[in-house]
Protein backbone atom coordinates (compact mmCIF):
# COMPACT_ATOMS: atom_id res chain seq x y z
CA UNK A 1 0.00 0.00 0.00
CA UNK A 2 0.97 3.57 -0.48
CA UNK A 3 -0.28 6.75 0.55
CA UNK A 4 -2.22 7.18 -3.26
CA UNK A 5 -4.11 4.32 -2.03
CA UNK A 6 -4.86 5.49 1.03
CA UNK A 7 -6.25 8.90 -0.09
CA UNK A 8 -8.20 7.07 -3.11
CA UNK A 9 -9.82 4.88 0.00
CA UNK A 10 -10.74 7.89 1.83
CA UNK A 11 -12.32 9.13 -0.94
CA UNK A 12 -14.48 6.33 -1.14
CA UNK A 13 -15.15 5.84 2.23
CA UNK A 14 -15.29 9.16 3.39
CA UNK A 15 -16.57 10.69 -0.02
CA UNK A 16 -18.06 14.06 1.73
CA UNK A 17 -16.43 14.70 4.94
CA UNK A 18 -14.06 17.83 5.31
CA UNK A 19 -10.85 16.68 4.22
CA UNK A 20 -8.58 20.41 4.14
CA UNK A 21 -9.51 23.91 5.80
CA UNK A 22 -7.81 26.41 4.32
CA UNK A 23 -7.31 29.95 6.28
CA UNK A 24 -5.84 32.99 5.58
CA UNK A 25 -6.73 35.43 8.07
CA UNK A 26 -6.76 39.08 7.30
CA UNK A 27 -6.07 38.91 3.56
CA UNK A 28 -8.61 40.12 0.67
CA UNK A 29 -10.46 36.86 -0.26
CA UNK A 30 -11.30 35.74 -3.96
CA UNK A 31 -14.56 34.76 -4.53
CA UNK A 32 -15.47 32.41 -7.20
CA UNK A 33 -18.38 32.71 -9.48
CA UNK A 34 -16.93 30.02 -11.93
CA UNK A 35 -13.07 29.02 -12.82
CA UNK A 36 -13.23 32.27 -14.98
CA UNK A 37 -14.33 34.68 -13.27
CA UNK A 38 -13.60 36.11 -9.40
CA UNK A 39 -14.10 39.09 -7.43
CA UNK A 40 -12.10 40.62 -4.18
CA UNK A 41 -13.68 40.92 -0.88
CA UNK A 42 -12.00 42.68 1.42
CA UNK A 43 -10.57 41.09 4.68
CA UNK A 44 -12.61 41.08 7.90
CA UNK A 45 -10.89 40.19 10.55
CA UNK A 46 -13.50 38.54 12.34
CA UNK A 47 -13.74 36.22 9.36
CA UNK A 48 -10.73 35.37 8.02
CA UNK A 49 -10.59 33.65 4.53
CA UNK A 50 -11.46 30.08 4.54
CA UNK A 51 -11.69 27.74 2.17
CA UNK A 52 -12.80 23.86 2.11
CA UNK A 53 -12.71 20.52 0.18
CA UNK A 54 -14.06 17.31 0.79
CA UNK A 55 -11.73 13.83 0.84
CA UNK A 56 -14.05 12.95 -2.95
CA UNK A 57 -13.10 16.56 -4.15
CA UNK A 58 -9.30 16.66 -2.87
CA UNK A 59 -8.78 13.32 -4.78
CA UNK A 60 -10.85 14.69 -7.67
CA UNK A 61 -8.52 16.95 -7.86
CA UNK A 62 -5.68 14.97 -7.90
CA UNK A 63 -6.67 12.50 -10.73
CA UNK A 64 -7.21 15.78 -12.92
CA UNK A 65 -3.82 17.16 -12.45
CA UNK A 66 -2.49 13.58 -12.97
CA UNK A 67 -4.46 12.99 -16.18
CA UNK A 68 -2.81 16.86 -17.19
CA UNK A 69 1.08 15.63 -16.60
CA UNK A 70 0.01 12.29 -18.11
CA UNK A 71 -1.51 13.92 -21.10
CA UNK A 72 2.05 16.02 -21.49
CA UNK A 73 3.87 13.32 -21.80
CA UNK A 74 4.83 12.79 -17.58
CA UNK A 75 5.52 9.36 -16.46
CA UNK A 76 7.42 6.97 -13.84
CA UNK A 77 10.56 8.82 -12.65
CA UNK A 78 9.90 12.46 -14.34
CA UNK A 79 10.19 15.10 -11.40
CA UNK A 80 7.50 17.61 -10.97
CA UNK A 81 8.86 21.12 -8.44
CA UNK A 82 5.97 22.46 -6.71
CA UNK A 83 7.09 26.08 -5.15
CA UNK A 84 3.45 27.18 -3.46
CA UNK A 85 2.71 28.62 0.18
CA UNK A 86 0.87 26.63 2.22
CA UNK A 87 -2.85 26.56 0.16
CA UNK A 88 -5.31 23.85 -0.41
CA UNK A 89 -3.89 23.17 -4.04
CA UNK A 90 -0.78 21.83 -2.50
CA UNK A 91 -1.65 18.52 -1.04
CA UNK A 92 -3.93 17.59 -4.24
CA UNK A 93 -1.33 18.38 -6.88
CA UNK A 94 1.08 17.00 -4.56
CA UNK A 95 -0.66 13.56 -4.75
CA UNK A 96 -1.40 14.10 -8.51
CA UNK A 97 2.46 13.68 -9.37
CA UNK A 98 2.09 10.85 -7.45
CA UNK A 99 -0.22 9.18 -9.07
CA UNK A 100 1.53 9.16 -12.22
CA UNK A 101 4.51 7.64 -11.00
CA UNK A 102 6.39 10.59 -10.90
CA UNK A 103 8.46 12.31 -8.19
CA UNK A 104 7.27 15.04 -5.92
CA UNK A 105 9.87 17.95 -5.86
CA UNK A 106 8.66 20.59 -2.96
CA UNK A 107 10.62 23.68 -2.99
CA UNK A 108 11.15 25.90 -0.38
CA UNK A 109 8.97 28.97 -0.41
CA UNK A 110 12.19 31.82 0.60
CA UNK A 111 14.72 30.32 -1.81
CA UNK A 112 15.64 33.12 -4.10
CA UNK A 113 15.70 32.86 -7.87
CA UNK A 114 18.94 31.41 -7.94
CA UNK A 115 18.31 29.06 -5.64
CA UNK A 116 14.92 28.10 -7.23
CA UNK A 117 17.01 27.58 -10.76
CA UNK A 118 19.97 25.59 -8.84
CA UNK A 119 17.39 23.02 -7.21
CA UNK A 120 15.36 22.29 -10.24
CA UNK A 121 17.83 21.73 -12.29
CA UNK A 122 19.50 19.63 -9.45
CA UNK A 123 16.48 16.97 -9.44
CA UNK A 124 16.15 17.62 -13.12
CA UNK A 125 13.03 18.56 -12.51
CA UNK A 126 10.61 18.43 -15.79
CA UNK A 127 7.91 20.61 -14.61
CA UNK A 128 7.67 23.44 -12.48
CA UNK A 129 4.58 24.37 -10.60
CA UNK A 130 4.00 28.07 -8.81
CA UNK A 131 1.70 30.74 -7.17
CA UNK A 132 1.40 34.07 -7.29
CA UNK A 133 4.21 34.78 -4.58
CA UNK A 134 6.55 33.51 -6.80
CA UNK A 135 5.86 35.31 -10.33
CA UNK A 136 8.81 37.83 -10.03
CA UNK A 137 11.31 35.01 -9.04
CA UNK A 138 10.16 32.74 -11.48
CA UNK A 139 10.15 35.40 -14.57
CA UNK A 140 14.58 35.96 -13.43
CA UNK A 141 15.24 32.83 -13.91
CA UNK A 142 12.50 31.78 -16.98
CA UNK A 143 15.00 32.25 -19.82
CA UNK A 144 16.97 29.61 -18.27
CA UNK A 145 14.61 26.94 -17.16
CA UNK A 146 11.78 27.56 -19.67
CA UNK A 147 12.94 25.81 -22.71
CA UNK A 148 13.47 22.59 -21.10
CA UNK A 149 10.39 22.52 -18.66
CA UNK A 150 6.94 23.00 -18.66
CA UNK A 151 5.66 25.53 -15.71
CA UNK A 152 2.01 25.70 -15.07
CA UNK A 153 0.89 28.83 -12.71
CA UNK A 154 -1.46 28.04 -10.04
CA UNK A 155 -3.98 31.11 -9.26
CA UNK A 156 -5.48 34.32 -11.41
CA UNK A 157 -3.70 36.29 -13.81
CA UNK A 158 -1.23 34.06 -15.33
CA UNK A 159 1.68 35.38 -16.00
CA UNK A 160 2.36 34.79 -20.21
CA UNK A 161 5.20 32.41 -19.35
CA UNK A 162 2.98 29.85 -17.90
CA UNK A 163 -0.04 27.94 -18.62
CA UNK A 164 -2.91 28.21 -16.09
CA UNK A 165 -3.01 25.11 -13.61
CA UNK A 166 -7.05 26.14 -12.84
CA UNK A 167 -7.86 25.87 -16.68
CA UNK A 168 -5.87 23.42 -17.94
CA UNK A 169 -7.37 20.43 -14.86
CA UNK A 170 -10.56 22.19 -14.93
CA UNK A 171 -11.18 19.92 -18.40
CA UNK A 172 -9.36 17.32 -17.63
CA UNK A 173 -10.09 13.75 -16.46
CA UNK A 174 -11.27 13.08 -12.50
CA UNK A 175 -10.90 9.72 -13.34
CA UNK A 176 -8.28 7.84 -11.62
CA UNK A 177 -4.63 7.54 -14.02
CA UNK A 178 -4.19 3.23 -13.18
CA UNK A 179 -0.39 3.43 -12.85
CA UNK A 180 0.52 0.63 -10.97
CA UNK A 181 2.97 1.86 -7.90
CA UNK A 182 5.31 -0.14 -5.59
CA UNK A 183 6.92 0.87 -2.28
CA UNK A 184 10.39 0.86 -3.86
CA UNK A 185 9.37 2.91 -6.50
CA UNK A 186 10.93 6.60 -6.05
CA UNK A 187 8.65 9.00 -4.45
CA UNK A 188 9.87 12.21 -3.92
CA UNK A 189 12.76 14.35 -3.40
CA UNK A 190 13.06 17.21 -0.78
CA UNK A 191 15.65 19.93 0.03
CA UNK A 192 18.12 20.21 3.19
CA UNK A 193 17.70 23.18 4.96
CA UNK A 194 20.33 24.43 3.37
CA UNK A 195 21.74 26.70 6.40
CA UNK A 196 25.34 25.90 5.22
CA UNK A 197 25.08 26.72 1.51
CA UNK A 198 22.69 25.58 -1.64
CA UNK A 199 20.29 22.64 -0.40
CA UNK A 200 21.04 18.69 -0.98
CA UNK A 201 18.74 16.75 -2.87
CA UNK A 202 17.20 13.72 -0.62
CA UNK A 203 15.18 10.97 -2.43
CA UNK A 204 12.91 9.13 -1.11
CA UNK A 205 10.79 6.11 -2.01
CA UNK A 206 7.10 5.00 -1.00
CA UNK A 207 8.27 3.11 1.45
CA UNK A 208 9.81 6.02 3.02
CA UNK A 209 6.32 8.08 2.90
CA UNK A 210 3.92 5.46 3.91
CA UNK A 211 6.88 4.20 6.86
CA UNK A 212 6.25 7.96 8.19
CA UNK A 213 2.50 8.24 7.89
CA UNK A 214 2.12 4.71 10.17
CA UNK A 215 4.74 6.61 12.70
CA UNK A 216 2.88 9.52 12.95
CA UNK A 217 -0.54 7.71 13.79
CA UNK A 218 1.50 5.35 16.31
CA UNK A 219 2.90 8.20 17.82
CA UNK A 220 -0.30 10.55 17.99
CA UNK A 221 -3.33 8.20 17.75
CA UNK A 222 -5.02 9.83 15.24
CA UNK A 223 -8.56 8.82 14.65
CA UNK A 224 -11.65 10.12 12.58
CA UNK A 225 -12.75 12.52 15.37
CA UNK A 226 -9.67 14.71 15.84
CA UNK A 227 -8.71 17.75 14.10
CA UNK A 228 -4.83 18.66 13.26
CA UNK A 229 -3.76 22.84 12.52
CA UNK A 230 -1.00 22.41 10.63
CA UNK A 231 1.01 25.94 10.24
CA UNK A 232 4.56 24.85 9.42
CA UNK A 233 5.15 25.07 5.49
CA UNK A 234 4.57 21.82 3.55
CA UNK A 235 7.12 21.78 1.15
CA UNK A 236 9.32 20.12 4.82
CA UNK A 237 8.77 16.96 5.57
CA UNK A 238 8.11 17.83 9.35
CA UNK A 239 4.36 19.23 8.15
CA UNK A 240 3.55 16.89 5.62
CA UNK A 241 4.45 14.15 7.55
CA UNK A 242 2.43 14.73 10.75
CA UNK A 243 -0.25 15.60 8.53
CA UNK A 244 0.04 12.10 7.36
CA UNK A 245 -1.38 11.05 10.86
CA UNK A 246 -4.64 12.87 9.25
CA UNK A 247 -4.30 11.03 6.20
CA UNK A 248 -4.52 7.46 7.41
CA UNK A 249 -7.33 8.37 10.27
CA UNK A 250 -9.73 9.95 7.53
CA UNK A 251 -9.54 13.10 9.87
CA UNK A 252 -9.84 17.11 9.14
CA UNK A 253 -6.39 19.42 8.84
CA UNK A 254 -6.96 22.83 8.84
CA UNK A 255 -3.97 24.98 7.00
CA UNK A 256 -3.34 27.81 8.51
CA UNK A 257 -1.66 30.38 7.06
CA UNK A 258 0.01 33.05 9.92
CA UNK A 259 1.95 32.39 13.19
CA UNK A 260 0.70 35.42 15.56
CA UNK A 261 -0.80 33.88 18.50
CA UNK A 262 -4.00 35.30 17.72
CA UNK A 263 -4.43 33.07 14.70
CA UNK A 264 -3.44 30.10 16.07
CA UNK A 265 -5.54 29.78 18.97
CA UNK A 266 -8.70 31.71 16.97
CA UNK A 267 -8.44 28.38 14.04
CA UNK A 268 -7.87 26.30 17.33
CA UNK A 269 -10.92 27.82 18.65
CA UNK A 270 -13.05 28.21 15.38
CA UNK A 271 -12.42 24.96 13.88
CA UNK A 272 -11.96 22.51 16.77
CA UNK A 273 -8.52 21.36 17.08
CA UNK A 274 -7.32 18.86 18.89
CA UNK A 275 -3.82 18.63 17.88
CA UNK A 276 -1.61 21.51 17.31
CA UNK A 277 2.21 20.99 16.11
CA UNK A 278 4.45 24.27 16.81
CA UNK A 279 7.77 25.48 16.65
CA UNK A 280 9.66 26.73 19.65
CA UNK A 281 9.10 30.30 18.29
CA UNK A 282 5.52 29.97 18.13
CA UNK A 283 4.79 28.58 21.63
CA UNK A 284 7.06 31.14 23.09
CA UNK A 285 5.06 33.66 21.62
CA UNK A 286 1.87 32.34 22.63
CA UNK A 287 2.78 32.18 25.92
CA UNK A 288 4.25 36.04 25.74
CA UNK A 289 1.09 36.80 24.78
CA UNK A 290 -0.42 35.24 27.38
CA UNK A 291 2.06 36.75 29.96
CA UNK A 292 1.36 40.27 29.20
CA UNK A 293 -2.30 40.13 28.81
CA UNK A 294 -2.38 40.77 25.05
CA UNK A 295 -4.21 37.89 24.57
CA UNK A 296 -6.86 35.86 27.35
CA UNK A 297 -7.58 31.93 27.16
CA UNK A 298 -11.59 32.95 27.78
CA UNK A 299 -12.16 34.68 24.46
CA UNK A 300 -11.28 30.85 22.75
CA UNK A 301 -12.81 27.85 23.52
CA UNK A 302 -10.13 25.01 23.38
CA UNK A 303 -11.39 22.69 25.09
CA UNK A 304 -11.04 19.80 22.75
CA UNK A 305 -7.24 20.45 21.77
CA UNK A 306 -5.87 17.50 23.58
CA UNK A 307 -1.92 17.20 22.06
CA UNK A 308 0.56 19.97 21.62
CA UNK A 309 3.63 18.72 20.16
CA UNK A 310 7.17 20.46 19.00
CA UNK A 311 9.97 19.13 17.10
CA UNK A 312 12.74 20.58 14.76
CA UNK A 313 14.89 21.68 17.16
CA UNK A 314 15.66 21.25 20.99
CA UNK A 315 12.74 22.27 23.32
CA UNK A 316 13.72 23.72 26.58
CA UNK A 317 12.21 22.13 29.16
CA UNK A 318 11.53 25.72 30.99
CA UNK A 319 8.84 26.54 27.66
CA UNK A 320 6.89 23.15 28.29
CA UNK A 321 6.81 23.99 32.18
CA UNK A 322 5.12 27.53 31.09
CA UNK A 323 2.94 25.80 29.00
CA UNK A 324 1.35 23.47 31.60
CA UNK A 325 0.63 26.41 33.51
CA UNK A 326 -1.67 27.33 31.13
CA UNK A 327 -2.58 23.99 29.30
CA UNK A 328 -2.41 21.50 32.44
CA UNK A 329 -4.93 19.23 30.47
CA UNK A 330 -2.66 19.46 27.43
CA UNK A 331 -0.54 16.08 26.94
CA UNK A 332 2.99 17.59 25.25
CA UNK A 333 5.02 15.28 23.07
CA UNK A 334 8.28 15.84 20.91
CA UNK A 335 9.21 14.46 17.91
CA UNK A 336 12.93 14.00 16.45
CA UNK A 337 13.81 13.79 12.96
CA UNK A 338 15.61 15.20 9.46
CA UNK A 339 14.42 15.43 5.44
CA UNK A 340 17.12 12.36 5.25
CA UNK A 341 15.01 10.40 7.53
CA UNK A 342 11.83 11.28 6.20
CA UNK A 343 10.94 13.99 8.89
CA UNK A 344 9.99 13.77 12.59
CA UNK A 345 9.65 10.22 14.19
CA UNK A 346 12.79 8.47 14.25
CA UNK A 347 13.10 9.40 17.55
CA UNK A 348 10.01 10.14 19.55
CA UNK A 349 9.52 10.86 23.31
CA UNK A 350 5.92 10.26 23.79
CA UNK A 351 3.18 11.82 25.66
CA UNK A 352 3.85 9.60 28.91
CA UNK A 353 7.34 10.80 29.42
CA UNK A 354 6.43 14.11 30.27
CA UNK A 355 8.83 13.68 33.22
CA UNK A 356 11.57 13.36 30.75
CA UNK A 357 10.80 16.71 28.82
CA UNK A 358 14.21 17.84 27.78
CA UNK A 359 15.02 14.18 25.91
CA UNK A 360 13.83 13.49 22.62
CA UNK A 361 13.03 10.55 23.54
CA UNK A 362 13.57 6.68 22.11
CA UNK A 363 14.03 5.17 18.55
CA UNK A 364 10.53 5.59 16.76
CA UNK A 365 7.85 3.68 15.80
CA UNK A 366 9.77 0.52 13.83
CA UNK A 367 13.00 2.96 14.02
CA UNK A 368 16.39 1.64 15.57
CA UNK A 369 18.94 3.89 17.07
CA UNK A 370 22.44 4.24 18.44
CA UNK A 371 24.98 6.61 19.75
CA UNK A 372 28.75 6.44 18.11
CA UNK A 373 32.22 7.90 18.43
CA UNK A 374 34.40 9.03 15.67
CA UNK A 375 35.28 5.53 14.26
CA UNK A 376 31.24 4.76 14.60
CA UNK A 377 31.73 2.34 17.85
CA UNK A 378 28.69 2.46 20.40
CA UNK A 379 29.38 4.79 23.25
CA UNK A 380 28.32 4.27 26.97
CA UNK A 381 25.23 6.18 28.48
CA UNK A 382 26.32 9.48 29.69
CA UNK A 383 28.56 10.03 26.83
CA UNK A 384 28.36 12.33 24.05
CA UNK A 385 28.47 10.85 20.48
CA UNK A 386 26.97 10.89 16.87
CA UNK A 387 23.31 9.84 16.86
CA UNK A 388 22.69 7.30 14.09
CA UNK A 389 18.88 5.86 13.03
CA UNK A 390 18.31 3.34 10.95
CA UNK A 391 14.56 2.21 9.63
CA UNK A 392 11.94 2.17 6.41
CA UNK A 393 11.90 6.03 6.31
CA UNK A 394 15.83 6.55 5.75
CA UNK A 395 16.42 8.37 2.24
CA UNK A 396 17.54 6.44 -0.55
CA UNK A 397 20.75 9.28 -1.02
CA UNK A 398 21.83 12.07 -1.90
CA UNK A 399 20.27 12.51 -5.23
CA UNK A 400 23.27 12.77 -8.06
CA UNK A 401 26.01 12.88 -5.20
CA UNK A 402 27.40 9.71 -4.69
CA UNK A 403 30.11 10.95 -2.89
CA UNK A 404 27.65 13.14 0.26
CA UNK A 405 25.50 10.05 0.47
CA UNK A 406 28.95 7.82 1.21
CA UNK A 407 29.29 10.39 4.04
CA UNK A 408 25.85 9.63 6.02
CA UNK A 409 24.81 6.42 4.96
CA UNK A 410 26.68 3.30 5.33
CA UNK A 411 25.77 0.19 3.18
CA UNK A 412 24.23 -1.50 5.93
CA UNK A 413 21.52 1.42 6.20
CA UNK A 414 22.13 3.77 9.47
CA UNK A 415 22.34 7.14 8.80
CA UNK A 416 24.42 9.50 10.53
CA UNK A 417 22.97 12.88 11.37
CA UNK A 418 25.20 14.56 12.74
CA UNK A 419 23.52 15.20 15.81
CA UNK A 420 25.56 15.11 18.70
CA UNK A 421 23.61 13.23 21.71
CA UNK A 422 23.90 11.31 24.38
CA UNK A 423 21.65 8.32 26.39
CA UNK A 424 20.82 8.55 30.11
CA UNK A 425 20.42 5.27 32.46
CA UNK A 426 16.76 5.32 31.62
CA UNK A 427 17.18 4.98 28.09
CA UNK A 428 16.21 8.40 26.63
CA UNK A 429 18.05 10.28 24.35
CA UNK A 430 19.19 13.50 24.87
CA UNK A 431 20.45 15.92 21.90
CA UNK A 432 23.68 17.53 22.89
CA UNK A 433 24.17 19.96 19.76
CA UNK A 434 24.57 19.53 16.18
CA UNK A 435 28.15 18.52 15.45
CA UNK A 436 29.27 21.37 13.55
CA UNK A 437 28.09 23.63 16.42
CA UNK A 438 30.03 22.02 18.91
CA UNK A 439 32.58 24.98 20.14
CA UNK A 440 35.84 23.78 20.79
CA UNK A 441 37.58 26.27 23.14
CA UNK A 442 40.87 25.39 24.19
CA UNK A 443 40.82 21.87 23.31
CA UNK A 444 36.99 21.60 25.86
CA UNK A 445 34.14 21.04 23.99
CA UNK A 446 31.55 22.85 24.52
CA UNK A 447 27.80 22.29 23.54
CA UNK A 448 25.72 25.35 23.12
CA UNK A 449 22.40 24.02 23.48
CA UNK A 450 22.90 23.48 27.10
CA UNK A 451 24.25 27.02 27.24
CA UNK A 452 21.08 28.30 25.69
CA UNK A 453 18.61 25.84 28.09
CA UNK A 454 20.42 27.51 30.59
CA UNK A 455 19.95 31.25 29.94
CA UNK A 456 16.54 30.68 28.82
CA UNK A 457 14.92 29.63 31.96
CA UNK A 458 16.83 31.63 34.16
CA UNK A 459 16.33 35.03 32.39
CA UNK A 460 13.05 35.88 32.18
CA UNK A 461 13.50 38.85 29.50
CA UNK A 462 15.09 36.48 26.92
CA UNK A 463 12.71 35.79 24.51
CA UNK A 464 15.18 34.29 22.22
CA UNK A 465 19.08 33.01 22.71
CA UNK A 466 21.70 31.32 20.01
CA UNK A 467 25.43 30.53 21.23
CA UNK A 468 27.77 30.60 18.75
CA UNK A 469 31.80 29.84 18.41
CA UNK A 470 33.62 33.30 17.39
CA UNK A 471 37.76 33.21 16.58
CA UNK A 472 39.69 33.32 19.39
CA UNK A 473 44.04 33.53 19.40
CA UNK A 474 44.59 31.93 21.98
CA UNK A 475 41.50 29.43 22.62
CA UNK A 476 40.80 28.63 18.89
CA UNK A 477 37.39 29.86 19.79
CA UNK A 478 35.33 30.92 22.15
CA UNK A 479 30.98 31.87 22.90
CA UNK A 480 29.51 34.46 22.25
CA UNK A 481 25.57 34.72 23.20
CA UNK A 482 23.25 36.17 20.97
CA UNK A 483 20.05 37.62 22.73
CA UNK A 484 16.60 38.31 21.28
CA UNK A 485 14.55 40.05 23.86
CA UNK A 486 10.87 40.05 25.09
CA UNK A 487 9.17 43.40 23.94
CA UNK A 488 9.27 45.94 26.52
CA UNK A 489 12.07 44.26 28.61
CA UNK A 490 15.10 44.87 29.17
CA UNK A 491 18.45 42.87 30.44
CA UNK A 492 22.10 44.43 30.43
CA UNK A 493 25.41 41.86 29.91
CA UNK A 494 25.87 42.28 33.37
CA UNK A 495 22.75 40.94 34.32
CA UNK A 496 23.89 38.24 32.16
CA UNK A 497 27.04 37.72 33.04
CA UNK A 498 26.47 37.54 36.47
CA UNK A 499 23.57 34.88 36.07
CA UNK A 500 26.23 33.05 33.91
CA UNK A 501 28.57 32.30 37.62
CA UNK A 502 26.28 29.07 38.00
CA UNK A 503 27.26 27.81 34.92
CA UNK A 504 30.80 25.70 34.81
CA UNK A 505 33.87 28.40 34.01
CA UNK A 506 34.27 26.76 30.63
CA UNK A 507 30.54 27.36 29.41
CA UNK A 508 30.00 30.71 30.43
CA UNK A 509 29.48 33.46 27.43
CA UNK A 510 32.47 35.43 26.71
CA UNK A 511 30.46 38.21 25.01
CA UNK A 512 27.02 38.78 25.12
CA UNK A 513 25.32 41.35 22.29
CA UNK A 514 21.75 42.26 22.01
CA UNK A 515 19.65 41.20 18.30
CA UNK A 516 17.46 39.35 16.56
CA UNK A 517 17.86 35.69 16.06
CA UNK A 518 17.56 34.43 12.53
CA UNK A 519 14.98 31.59 12.29
CA UNK A 520 14.63 29.37 8.80
CA UNK A 521 10.76 27.85 8.52
CA UNK A 522 11.32 25.35 10.22
CA UNK A 523 11.93 27.38 13.43
CA UNK A 524 15.69 26.31 13.08
CA UNK A 525 18.48 28.81 14.47
CA UNK A 526 20.13 29.75 11.17
CA UNK A 527 23.36 30.01 13.10
CA UNK A 528 25.52 30.21 9.66
CA UNK A 529 24.55 33.53 9.35
CA UNK A 530 25.08 34.33 13.09
CA UNK A 531 28.48 33.22 12.73
CA UNK A 532 28.74 35.50 9.65
CA UNK A 533 27.22 38.40 11.23
CA UNK A 534 29.49 38.46 14.66
CA UNK A 535 32.96 38.40 12.52
CA UNK A 536 35.59 41.21 13.02
CA UNK A 537 33.93 44.55 12.84
CA UNK A 538 30.36 43.35 12.54
CA UNK A 539 30.78 42.24 16.18
CA UNK A 540 32.30 45.24 17.47
CA UNK A 541 29.34 47.19 16.07
CA UNK A 542 26.54 44.85 17.67
CA UNK A 543 28.21 45.50 21.07
CA UNK A 544 27.93 48.86 20.60
CA UNK A 545 24.75 48.54 19.11
CA UNK A 546 23.90 46.34 22.00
Amino acid sequence: MTIVDVLEQNARSYAGEIALVEINPGVKEVKRTSWKESALVEPNPMHPYRREITWDVFDEKANRFANLLLQRGIKKGHKVAILLMNCIEWLPIYFGVLKTGALAVPLNFRYASDEIKYCVELAEADVLVFGPEFTERVQEIVNDIAPNRMLFYVGESCPHYAESYNELTANCSSIPPRIRLDVKDNAAIYFSSGTTGFPKAILHNHESLIHSARVEQNHHSQTKDDVFLCIPPLYHTGAKMHWFGSLLSGSKAVLLKGTKPEFILKAASDEGCTIVWLLVPWAQDILEALDTGALKLEDYDLSKWRLMHIGAQPVPPSLIKHWKEYFPEHEYDTNYGLSESIGPGCVHLGVENIDKVGAIGKAGFGWLTKIVDENRNEVAPGEVGELAVKGPGVMTCYYNDEAATKEVLDDRGWLYTGDMAMLDPDGFIFLVDRKKDVIISGGENIYPVQIEDFLRANLPAIHDVAVIGIPDKRLGETTLAVIELKENMSLTEEEVNECALNLPRYKRPHKVVFDEIPRNPTGKIEKPKLRERYCGMRLVEAQNKG
